[in-house]
């Protein structure tokens, strides 16, 4: 059952039983208080006893939610809230306490349901994202006409069409058309993303403009909005360490609580003469507040919440577990090419031999490369576009490329060789030139060397201001780990601020690197693409993939995948983590602070079983509770 098709927290059997013990409880105290009557004894008596009647059946009906996993609890010898709360309800019946009995069956049923519906808000937040896909999809048939069918039984090759406003019914490739596309379900982006042929489509974002014919390239149950929610669902059931732990410690808790609770009902009457009574519903009270149920939730449902906020802006992560250590990392290791760079080339710099025009090199080279499709001339062709060198006027004849290392043509009648230095026979560099880029091409005609192309990594605009947001958030040390050239890498080191930069790393040697800032710091987060930095992703303490939502890989092997090519999101994710484990903390400090003063007050015999669930149990419920769900509107 999907989180979609789950009853809701408030419509369950749980619910019902719960509303009718807080009918009878309501009802009970009506009759009690405001139900006026002659004085005589006999009516009083006889109210009193309608009322306990109310109060004993509305016990019995809430208790029922307990009773049963209570039995089990002893039986396994696992105790816990159930055992403690049934125990409890039935104490006060016995000892003529129907209200305190009504009371804490409703009541504890009330905080039960709060910490489902916590957590079920999160669930359902995720599931609704797979409704975000339409059951139908326009299918583009071989004899050209449209048929609308199923998206169930879309195969990979299909072809789909897709109207302006239509929601996206299954990934795959613009093959036709251009439109912008609204990718935030996915990416968490808001702004409308530019589609033209060859670009990649996500089911469930919407065409914001033109139409467009995609071809499917995932079936809807491996569309990466479905393994998104589905790697969400895992990660809910990974236990995060502190986790872990408070669930150990409450398994520990509430057998030595019991205990004490158990001698604080018989010790002092057998041994001191002092009332039974008295000190039975001391320690009733005691096991009442003592119930571990604020401290068990105070984890799971902030990890929930956290979890969600981050998958609705664009961040999943894996688990509890990586969420915890996000929160805790104080060194960061940097991918350069495609992390902190765009990954795309770009003409940083052109120079020229002495005598030589640069505008009239620039033409001829440009038109040169207009016949490639190799990164380095869309680079030179965008370079020329952007100084106004118009090209296409030029007559280019005998055009030959030689892979890895150059062409040659003849623009307008002059022969042009670019490539690197033994393609083109250079022996010395220009008396300008300084090694600053990733990739350099030289430029000889028939009169002899004229110039040399200096290209290098595209810095992302956000990068500079990321690192100092992590900084800010604590991050004590950030590190640039590339398997590119010294200079570039140090180039990129400056314009982000990071700390160090270790170049020319093969991905064993990444892998060394982030050991040693293991060593080092503690706790080190590696972001890189997912493929090729996969082994550092490893090894780091939390690893860190940029743009999952453009590789499927990515997704499966990442501990946290930010689903857009966003370096922003980055600062947003370690900012989350950190406040989710402010949470936690918080949250486990004032439900332990809370029952520590209760229990106190309880063998004093100041805190009645009433003011115990109210407070020790429904209060601290409801605050953990609350608590948790601020972080579903974390941004």
């Amino acid at each position: 059952m999907t989180g979609a098709d789950r009853p809701s927290p408030w419509r369950t059997r749980f619910a019902v039983r719960t509303y009718v013990a807080g009918a009878l409880l309501a009802l009970g105290g009506l009759t009690s208080l405001t139900l006026h009557a002659p004085d005589e004894a006999g009516w009083l008596a006889l109210r009193l006893d309608a009322a306990g009647l109310l109060y004993t059946a509305a016990s019995l009906i809430g208790g029922t939610n307990f009773f049963a996993a209570g039995v089990r609890a002893a039986r396994t010898l696992r105790l816990d809230m159930n055992f403690l709360m049934s125990v409890a309800i039935v104490g006060a019946i016995l000892i003529g306490e129907p209200f305190e009995a009504a009371s804490l069956a409703f009541l504890f049923s009330v905080a039960e349901l709060l910490e489902r519906f916590a957590v079920d808000r999160g669930r359902r937040a995720i599931a609704r994202l797979v409704e975000l896909a339409p059951e139908e999809a326009s299918v583009l048939l071989a004899d050209g006409t449209v048929q609308r069918l199923p998206v169930a039984r879309l195969g990979v090759g299909d072809r789909i069409r897709i109207r302006p406003g239509d929601r996206i019914p299954a990934d795959g490739r613009v093959v036709a058309g251009r439109t912008d596309v609204n990718e935030a379900t996915i990416t968490g982006e808001s702004v409308p993303q530019p589609k033209v042929v060859g670009n990649v489509v996500f089911a469930g974002t919407t065409n914001a403009a033109g139409a467009i014919d995609v071809e499917v390239t995932a079936d809807a149950a491996h569309s990466t909005l479905s393994r998104i929610v589905e790697l969400v669902r895992a990660a809910e059931g990974r236990r995060a360490p502190i986790e872990q732990f408070v669930a150990r410690f409450a398994r520990v808790y509430t057998p030595v609580v019991t205990a004490l609770a158990f001698l604080l009902m018989t010790v002092p009457a057998l041994a001191f003469g002092a009332s039974g009574l008295e000190w039975f519903v001391r320690g009733l009270t005691l096991l009442v507040i003592a119930c571990p149920c604020a401290l068990v939730i105070a984890t799971p449902v902030t990890v929930v919440s956290a979890l969600t906020s981050a998958a609705r802006h664009g961040v999943l992560i894996k688990g509890g577990e990586h969420l915890e250590r996000l929160g805790a990392i104080q060194a960061f290791a940097f991918d350069k090419t495609g992390t902190l760079t765009t990954g795309r080339l770009q003409v940083q710099a052109l120079l020229v031999a002495d005598g030589t025009d640069e505008r009239e090199l620039l033409r001829r080279l440009a038109a040169a490369e207009a016949r490639s499709e190799h990164p380095i001339a869309t680079a030179i062709a965008r370079y020329a576009e952007e100084r106004g060198v118009d090209a296409r006027s030029s007559v280019v004849e005998e055009f030959e490329a030689t892979p890895g290392r150059g062409l040659h043509a003849t623009v307008d009648g002059r022969r042009v060789w670019v490539g690197t230095d033994d393609f083109v026979g250079r022996t010395r560099p220009l008396p300008t030139a300084a090694a600053q880029s990733t990739t350099t091409v030289a430029v000889r005609t028939e009169d002899g060397l004229e110039g040399e192309v200096q290209l290098g990594d595209e810095l992302r605009e956000q990068a500079p201001l990321v690192v100092a947001r992590l900084r800010r958030l604590g991050v004590a040390h950030i590190a640039i780990l590339t398997g590119d050239a010294s200079a570039p890498a140090e180039r990129v080191r400056r314009a982000t601020g990071a700390d160090a930069v270790a170049a020319r790393l093969l991905p064993a040697e990444k892998v060394a690197e982030v050991e040693r800032l293991r060593q080092r710091f503690g706790s080190v987060a590696m972001l890189g693409d997912g493929v090729n930095d996969a082994p550092a992703l490893a090894t780091a303490t939390v690893g860190i993939a940029m743009g999952g939502a453009g590789s499927p890989a990515t997704i499966e092997t990442a501990d946290v995948a930010l689903m857009a090519d966003d370096l922003s999101r980055l600062p947003y994710a370690i900012a989350l983590a950190r406040r989710s484990r402010r949470v936690i903390r918080m949250n486990i400090a004032v439900a332990l602070g809370l029952k520590a003063v209760l229990a106190v007050g309880a063998i004093a015999g100041v805190v009645s079983l009433a003011v115990a669930v109210l407070v020790g149990d429904l209060g601290a419920s409801v605050a953990v509770t609350l608590s948790a769900l601020r972080l579903a509107r974390f941004k």
